[in-house]
């Protein structure tokens, strides 16, 4: 290894890629905390790679591609939340899933000079994070955590409340929708940072890891943030250290996480957060 690596990490280049990455892992960890508590694994992973439809048709119209992103993200949001009134949440989330991955199968196949650009919106770019981008992705994740902090309390009721409880039925679907668009909020800015088909270990993997560690709501959440932000920062210095993708080593430390969490908790025999 070269021993210049470390001061080569402090160039400017890598410094956006640090902030990038760091925005990326706060963002996720506390949006994961809510997606783990909330069963929502299944939508953490379909919105992202539904997602990647809107970035395939921003690409192709040659705009910006968070412009593409956010909107399929939203519609992915929005579908979900309106056929789950119908169907089981499950199952309208896998037709939006497989809707949203046709239409980008159908855009991939109208265009074939762009293979870099589909890749690291697949498997994450964290290292070529522009100073635009960086400016984008902040201001989404400051919206994205607002809103969450407004949710919180909401959220944590509705989490321990079962269906038949006192809390209204439309009152339930009105905080499904919201909590739906504050993860596309999410999803925007995080995907070409870490990738469409990885982000979701980003968010499950630390905060699965902090709910079988931590017996407090509020200890949760900032565990869940500490675990990704070490995953996310881990990753972008093994990524530039061996030059394999960034997206391998955010689903690999975040698998080890969550194990490493399972074993802790197996071994001091601490209750899981309900």
């Amino acid at each position: 290894m070269d021993r210049r690596a470390p001061a080569l990490m402090l160039q400017p280049f890598m410094l956006h890629a640090w902030e990038a990455a760091a925005i990326a892992a706060v963002v996720g960890g506390a949006v994961g905390f809510f997606v783990v508590l909330r069963g929502q694994a299944f939508a953490a992973h379909a919105i992202p790679n539904g997602a990647f439809a809107g970035a395939a048709a921003a690409t192709l119209a040659s705009v910006n591609v968070l412009l593409g992103l956010g909107a399929f993200a939203l519609v992915g949001a929005l579908g979900i939340a309106a056929l789950g009134r119908r169907a089981s949440r499950d199952v309208a989330t896998a037709l939006v899933l497989v809707l949203m991955l046709a239409l980008g199968a159908l855009l991939l196949g109208f265009g074939s000079d762009y293979a870099s650009q589909v890749y690291a919106l697949l498997f994450g770019e964290v290292l070529g994070v522009s100073g635009t981008q960086l400016v984008a992705s902040a201001a989404l994740a400051g919206a994205a955590l607002a809103t969450l902090a407004l949710l919180y309390r909401p959220l944590l009721l509705c989490a321990a409340l079962s269906e038949s409880s006192q809390l209204r039925p439309g009152g339930r679907r009105a905080l499904e929708l919201a909590f739906l668009l504050v993860l596309a909020m999410a999803t925007t800015m995080t995907v070409p940072v870490v990738g469409a088909t990885l982000m979701f270990s980003l968010m499950v993997g630390p905060a699965a890891a902090a709910r079988l560690l931590a017996r407090q709501p509020s200890v949760a959440l900032g565990l869940s943030v500490a675990l990704a932000l070490a995953v996310a920062w881990g990753a972008v210095a093994l990524a530039y250290l061996t030059g394999w993708p960034v997206g391998f080593y955010v689903g690999t430390l975040a698998a080890c996480v969550y194990l490493a969490g399972r074993v802790r908790a197996g071994e001091g025999r601490l209750p899981r957060l309900r």
